[in-house]
């Protein structure tokens, strides 16, 4: 029976990739020096972004610094010079694109329904964040949306020493949580990261099948039949009361 039940944050509660199209989305289609089509450079931020975020959560880099190697690679395919400062580079990045993309968050709206049926389920589920992403970033997402007050934790690898898929990151996760891998669950739309990997972790896995790749944007990846899935967040209090009668 599950005490714990962790939330991925991006993809599952917040609309991640909506907001990154819109911010690059608008810094594209007004780029008169541009060097490839709009579509193209779009694919292009989000290979880089793929790519530097491995590197921040493998602690090859800051959290800042993993932006700023995006732009150095990215800021030529717009036609633009690369600013040799730190502190400019930053700036572009502050100004160009995270206004934008701060401005663009959304919160799922099947998020507050699902929270609010758990709370009213007969067992006591203890609820906390588990993401990869900065943990500043992270929180002020959920206090945007209200959401901060429903969980107990937001654990990043800032707290937990490890990034998912580790299974160190979910391990310890729980010990965080004070509860053993076998009585929690991480619900989240990453197949391999945050499901797959829970399970090889010795909890629970259940994906949330938002029918769209975080990634690529293409068609959801296909599981087998192994693999508890949910199409809406609202799906799983049933799910969980099920499972722990």
């Amino acid at each position: 029976m599950a005490d714990v039940v962790f939330f991925d944050l991006d993809g599952t509660l917040v609309d991640h990739r909506g907001a990154v199209l819109e911010a690059i989305g608008q810094i594209v289609r007004a780029a008169p020096a541009a060097t490839a089509p709009p579509e193209e450079l779009v694919t292009s931020w989000w290979t880089l972004e793929a790519r530097h975020m491995r590197q921040y959560l493998a602690g090859e880099c800051s959290f800042a610094e993993h932006h700023r190697r995006r732009l150095r690679s990215f800021l030529p395919m717009l036609g633009e010079p690369v600013p040799d400062s730190p502190a400019l580079l930053d700036a572009w990045f502050a100004e160009r694109y995270l206004t934008v993309f701060e401005a663009s968050w959304r919160c799922y709206p099947d998020v507050r329904p699902c929270l609010e049926s758990l709370k009213r389920l007969p067992q006591r589920l203890r609820l906390a964040v588990l993401t990869n992403g900065d943990p500043e970033q992270q929180r002020a997402k959920l206090a945007r949306f209200g959401l901060l007050d429903y969980f107990e934790a937001v654990l990043t690898p800032t707290e937990l020493g490890a990034a998912k898929p580790d299974p160190l990151a979910f391990v310890t996760a729980c010990r965080w949580m004070r509860t053993d891998p076998a009585h929690a669950v991480n619900v989240g739309d990453m197949l391999q990261s945050d499901v797959n990997a829970a399970v090889l972790a010795g909890l629970g896995g259940i994906w949330l099948d938002r029918g769209i790749d975080f990634v690529t944007g293409g068609p959801s990846s296909a599981a087998d039949g192994t693999v508890l899935r949910i199409e809406r967040l609202t799906d799983l209090p049933d799910h969980l009361s099920r499972t722990s009668t």
